[in-house]
């Protein structure tokens, strides 16, 4: 799949209105907002950004989206450097800015302009981050000089490098995760990152909408033997899931068996204790049937349990290690259950 053919499916995907939960998590990883910030919807916009004359060229950007805020966002994604990155990001933000401006509108009612770029080479040699993140600040102040202005680079080969060294968490990063997503495909090399490739199918069983956006980034860029191979392997993991799933409340029913028959036990040993001293003598009777009931307590409580564990198919070895019955009398508690 070329460059060109991944514009498309990134567009198809992250473009796509029925999608567009997807496109909220994505932006809203890369921003890296708090959750009073964070986008709650969008809306799609046309993507033909033009000049200011009817001459001018006429560009088409890759995706845009206006948030709930007012916010417009546009998201470039490039795998080859062709241009300057910077300059043309800033372009591109310059027409997006102004070109809701009308006749008698006030320039207070521009809104903020974010610009995301998502690039397969590496633009910024000063640092191995591969996000970085840029506003305009004063010189020596540092503060802030507007907020309708704000850039995002994202450099894959950085990206791709710090997962190599093992210096990515996408289980507890959410933008490392799905920036992964885009990145387990190298397309100037035209080979497939499996190792990432295993981990986000793994981590999709936890992840609803990665789970859905993976399947459809793999769809939309798969052939067909292809697709029914990842098909296969999905159905692996997820009959491994319930499989373990399954061993869990297996292992819950057990349990809650074992407890049962504890009360019973106990209830039963009880009882029976006390009708014995009842009938040795109400002072002799109670201290004796006390202690006889807690004796028959406890050995009809692991008995009780031994039948419980044997009827689930335990094993009798395990059943003679956890109740510590005698063998001969698990045996004859094991024939009781076959007759």
């Amino acid at each position: 799949m070329d460059g060109f053919e991944s514009r498309l499916c990134f567009k198809q995907l992250f473009g796509n209105e029925q999608n567009k939960a997807i496109t909220v998590v994505f932006l809203n990883a890369i921003l890296q907002r708090t959750d009073r910030e964070r986008i709650k919807d969008i809306s799609f916009s046309n993507t033909e950004s033009g000049g200011e004359y009817v001459e001018d060229k006429q560009s088409r950007l890759d995706l845009l989206v206006v948030t709930d805020d007012g916010e417009r966002m546009n998201v470039e994604i490039q795998f080859t450097n062709k241009y300057d990155m910077i300059k043309r990001s800033i372009y591109y933000w310059s027409g997006i800015y102004r070109n809701p401006l009308q006749k008698r509108m006030s320039y207070k009612e521009l809104s903020p302009v974010i610009s995301i770029n998502i690039l397969n080479f590496n633009v910024f040699h000063q640092t191995e981050r591969f996000h970085t993140t840029y506003h305009l600040f004063e010189d020596e102040e540092k503060f802030k000089l507007t907020n309708v202005m704000e850039f995002h680079f994202i450099e894959m080969p950085k990206l791709i490098k710090s997962w190599k060294e093992a210096k990515l968490d996408p289980w507890n990063d959410i933008l490392a995760r799905w920036l992964l997503m885009l990145g387990m495909v190298d397309h100037r090399n035209e080979k497939v990152y499996e190792g990432i490739y295993l981990e986000l199918e793994e981590l999709a069983m936890k992840d609803e909408l990665l789970k859905k956006a993976f399947q459809n980034w793999e769809e939309l860029s798969m052939t067909h033997e292809e697709y029914l191979a990842y098909e296969s392997r999905l159905k692996h993991i997820m009959d491994e899931e319930a499989a373990k799933r399954e061993a869990e409340l297996r292992l819950q029913e057990v349990k809650e068996e074992a407890e049962k028959a504890i009360k019973e036990g106990r209830e039963k040993g009880l009882e029976q204790g006390l009708e014995e001293g009842r009938e040795q003598g109400r002072e002799q009777g109670r201290e004796e049937g006390r202690r006889e009931g807690e004796k028959i307590g406890m050995e009809n409580e692991k008995e009780t349990i031994a039948h419980r564990l044997l009827e689930t198919g335990i094993n009798i070895e395990i059943v003679i290690s956890s109740t510590k019955l005698p063998k001969e009398k698990v045996m004859e508690i094991q024939r009781e259950i076959r007759e």
